[in-house]
């Protein structure tokens, strides 16, 4: 009896050992370095490659979430200390930072082809343009995006409203930078921001509060494809602002009238974003006001910028909202619908009728090429290996936005400090943070123009993630590089 109570114990001891063993999850505090050689525009770099772990911490020190990241580190150099720092985020909120990491600024990128659709075998190779020649860089995954993930107690569970929101994500993330910058040895380093979509509300409200809470101060901050970063556009600025994406994508499907179609993309959108301004702006917000003469001619000129019949707009009240466009512009050529971040991809819904698309087309071509390689890529390339999910999407909801001031946040962030520069980077093609409405914010957030001298605005012929396109992919990291040197003070004071 003894013998077989004995046996007992050993099997319910070895069974709960199995299962322990078998629960997956992220350790807190880990890196892994690997060192790699590469060519950027024709050079050689040596660089190494850490993926980390690090902790957020409750007051009382303790863990309660770990942010997972991978750090760039350019290794031929002098004096590692004093080159600029790249610290980059992707949006959502809720992706991964994978986005930008594997085809935009990173040393390595997705196979992929000149215009960014996927194509097989999946993985990677490097990347000749990548801005780790003038900058380190590393990039960072909010919680519940990548690896990173909140580290709950067996006995009590972590609140999961003080990382979900526009001012929480701010406010975490800006102590977690301090800790990663004191830890690399970083501070006497020119530092830099980079935020793609929700990433741009979130890097313009980290701007002020590194400034503010952790006496961090910047050269530049990057905003690519931004949002709308707290400030309002609603009502008939809402509307209007829409026409000149509308055209580009428009003439991107050659969609518009032949002395229109004939011209430039630039050229034409420079007629059109005069005619928003001055005409369709003022008329839309007439409302009922409006004459029938008038609102017949504002018709007719917004059908031959859009491609959309002057019937239907008329139909509309000169109200075409996004969806419907995405439906309608090639409903009777070939009855396909157009992408929303990039309106350069055609998607087949069920049926060509409707008020909207089934899916968005370029999210499934893009998470096609990027799910494969990025996992491949950790595992094989960098050597982080674990059994916990990737997340491209994590769950960050419900997500707090209220008290969104992060567009002014940047303001006088930029006010207070003479150094910040700012630089946006914007699609023509992307529909769900277009370009016209990138512009129409910047002019908004500084409306005295006092700040404008350190304000630059660059537009490039693809979609939300125009550096899918090679050329675009290309010319945006220059554009980077040359950010960086002009926002280089030398030995010039921040004083004005």
């Amino acid at each position: 009896m003894k013998k077989h109570l004995l046996l007992s114990i050993f099997f319910v001891c070895l069974t709960t050992l199995c299962l322990k063993a078998q629960v997956r999850k992220i350790p807190s505090d880990t890196t892994v370095t690997t060192s790699h050689e590469t060519t950027i525009l024709g050079k050689k770099v040596s660089y190494t490659a850490t993926v980390g772990m690090q902790p957020v911490w409750a007051e009382d020190g303790t863990p309660i979430a770990t942010l997972n990241y991978t750090y760039y580190k350019r290794t031929d150099v002098s004096d590692a200390s004093k080159r600029p720092l790249i610290m980059s985020f992707n949006g959502g909120p809720g992706s991964g930072s994978v986005w930008m990491h594997l085809a935009y600024t990173g040393p390595n990128m997705l196979n992929i082809d000149n215009e960014g659709y996927p194509v097989q075998p999946y993985g990677y190779s490097s990347n000749p343009y990548s801005i780790l020649d003038v900058a380190d860089i590393v990039f960072i995954n909010p919680v519940n995006t990548g690896y990173s993930r909140i580290i709950d107690k067996d006995d009590k569970k972590v609140d999961r409203s003080q990382f979900f929101g526009v001012n929480q994500d701010i406010n975490y993330l800006a102590q977690w930078l301090n800790t990663f910058v004191t830890r690399n040895n970083r501070w006497t380093s020119p530092k830099y921001l980079i935020g793609e979509s929700y990433g741009t509300t979130r890097v313009s409200g980290l701007a002020l509060a590194l400034q503010e809470n952790e006496w961090m101060y910047l050269n530049g901050v990057i905003l690519v494809s931004p949002t709308d970063l707290g400030i309002s556009r609603d009502g008939a600025v809402d509307v209007a602002n829409r026409l000149p994406y509308f055209a580009a994508a428009a003439w991107y499907h050659k969609a518009l009238p032949a002395n229109l179609q004939s011209k430039s993309l630039t050229d034409l959108l420079n007629e059109v974003e005069k005619y928003t301004i001055d005409v369709e702006l003022p008329a839309i917000a007439k409302g009922s006001a409006i004459s029938n003469e008038d609102k017949q001619a504002v018709a007719e000129k917004m059908s031959e910028f859009s491609g959309i019949s002057k019937e239907t707009i008329l139909d509309h009240n000169l109200d075409i909202s996004y969806n419907f466009f995405w439906k309608d512009l090639l409903r009777k050529k070939g009855g396909y619908t157009i992408g929303r971040l990039d309106s350069r991809y055609r998607g087949i819904d069920a049926e060509i009728a409707g008020e909207r698309p089934d899916y968005n087309a370029e999210l499934t071509s893009w998470l096609h090429s990027f799910t494969p390689a990025i996992n491949a890529y950790m595992r094989d390339f960098l050597k982080f290996k674990t059994d916990v999910k990737y997340n491209m999407f994590g769950n960050v909801y419900p997500w707090d936005n209220t008290r969104n001031h992060t567009g002014e946040n940047l303001r006088e962030a930029m006010a207070t400090n003479p150094y910040l520069h700012l630089m946006v980077q914007s699609g023509y093609f992307d529909g769900a943070c277009t370009y016209f409405n990138a512009k129409y914010t910047m002019w908004q957030m500084d409306k005295s123009g006092r700040l404008k001298d350190r304000m630059s605005w660059k537009g490039y012929e693809s979609g939300h993630m125009m550096y899918l396109r090679h050329e675009d992919l290309k010319q945006a990291n220059q554009d980077i590089r040359d950010f960086i040197k002009a926002s280089n003070p030398g030995d010039k004071p921040a004083k004005y």
